[in-house]
């Protein structure tokens, strides 16, 4: 009958909808269920371990078993004056790390979004340092920062000035790691935001140039407002990598000088554990730094979707 005939071919298509549907999940699950095998195994399973493990007191040097003690090895890192110190530090660190970084990166990528000669070699020079390990990088800059024969004493000398303590003074060994760390990440902010740059809408751009606009106001009013998305990026994405930093501490400074006046959260992890041989201990304070950057984390997206939704 026309009626049926024109009732099966109208559902064909649904039919074909519904298989091509259920393949598409098929192929979807396939593709994604090895990372997230891999996602379980070598991070949540990790993690969930680590928090476990802050819940008891075992000395990796010895045979004795780990025992449950509860709460107390939070107790005794929240109740030492030492490890708001380290906090304190770990902020300061951070904070510079990643102004630094990130506005650094902003300037040289202006700089270099230009049609400039050799500029693609500068552009290579500029990310090299991000591709070499932190370790090579800081005893690299052990030369540097030498009081006896380094590159800044030289330069200091010439002119008639003495080096700054940088291996005795509490804070100029902290500016020391810090404008370590910022020179060996600065390929990275700098790659990120020219490649932003040069996705920029030009029509802004020429509507600037026709209205004739000063460059700094085009700047704050057209280009830097494009850049928020990579900004917003940028800021969680160093933040993480300024908050993990150990080769370059531990090879320029062991967290020292003075006692612990450049350790870091993540690096009183590593004297806790391997040191002191206190894993439990250290567990409780990668558990707390966990913590406090999935709450700082959580903090910029908010603040991002609000910006996004004005």
């Amino acid at each position: 009958m026309p009626g049926l005939e024109n009732t099966d071919l109208s559902r064909q298509p649904r039919t074909r909808r519904v298989r091509t549907s259920a393949k598409t999940v098929l192929i979807g699950t396939a593709l994604v269920l090895p990372n997230l095998i891999l996602l379980l195994v070598f991070t949540y399973r990790p993690l969930i371990d680590n928090i476990r493990l802050s819940f008891y007191n075992w000395n990796i040097a010895s045979t004795r078993p780990a025992t449950f003690i509860g709460l107390d090895n939070y107790i005794e890192w929240a109740t030492k004056p030492e490890s708001w110190q380290i906090v304190w530090q770990t902020l300061i660190f951070t904070v510079f790390a990643v102004f630094g970084s990130m506005v650094l990166g902003l300037v040289l990528a202006l700089l270099l979004d230009k049609p400039l000669k050799g500029r693609k070699a500068v552009r290579s020079l500029v990310f090299a340092p991000y591709v070499i390990s932190g370790a090579a990088i800081g005893v690299a800059f052990q030369f540097v920062f030498d009081p006896g024969y380094g590159l800044i004493q030289d330069l200091l000398g010439k002119i008639g000035l003495a080096s700054p303590a940088f291996y005795t003074s509490p804070g100029w060994a902290m500016f020391m790691v810090t404008a370590t760390y910022i020179w060996k990440n600065l390929g990275y902010t700098f790659v990120i935001y020219l490649a932003a740059l040069q996705g920029l809408r030009k029509d802004l751009d020429e509507a600037a140039e026709i209205d004739r606009t000063p460059r700094a106001r085009k700047f704050w009013r057209v280009t830097l407002p494009q850049l928020r998305p990579t900004t917003f990026f940028l800021s969680i994405t160093v933040l993480l990598n300024s908050l993990q930093v150990f080769d370059i501490i531990n090879v320029m400074t062991a967290g020292g000088p003075l006692g612990t006046s450049t350790t870091t959260l993540v690096y009183q992890v590593y004297q806790e554990t391997f040191v002191n041989s206190r894993a439990g201990y250290g567990a409780a304070v990668a558990t707390i730094m966990f913590l406090a950057v999935l709450v700082i984390t959580v903090v910029q997206v908010r603040m991002q979707e609000k910006n996004n939704d004005r």
